[in-house]
């Protein structure tokens, strides 16, 4: 190998390892339930108040969770929401909750 490809080689594992921590890092800042919130956002928007759906701003964790609950149950309906909630786990459910709960 020639000296020139073991310095590429050496910053290219440099640089590997810087980015490793730095994602590790960014991704550890992202409260639990935000990415999976996300999907919410179509219709309650980031705010939780959207005109024309119900408004999530000012509910807290338990009332979202059990309403998800109902969603994926069927005893709220069998619209888009059930569909949205069946498509999570319990806990996945509860972290949707609690990350909605803190949208003001």
């Amino acid at each position: 190998m020639s000296k020139l490809h073991h310095v590429s080689l050496a910053l290219g594992l440099f640089a590997s390892a810087i980015a490793i921590p730095t994602l590790a890092q960014t991704t550890a800042n992202i409260p639990p339930g935000r990415l999976l919130a996300s999907n919410c956002f179509q219709c309650h928007s980031m705010t939780g108040n959207n005109s024309g759906f119900e408004s999530l701003r000012g509910e807290s964790a338990s009332e979202i969770y059990e309403e998800l609950l109902e969603y994926r149950s069927g005893q709220e309906g069998e619209g888009l929401m059930k569909k949205h909630a069946l498509g999570y786990t319990d806990l996945q459910l509860r972290q949707i909750a609690d990350y909605l709960a803190t949208i003001r």
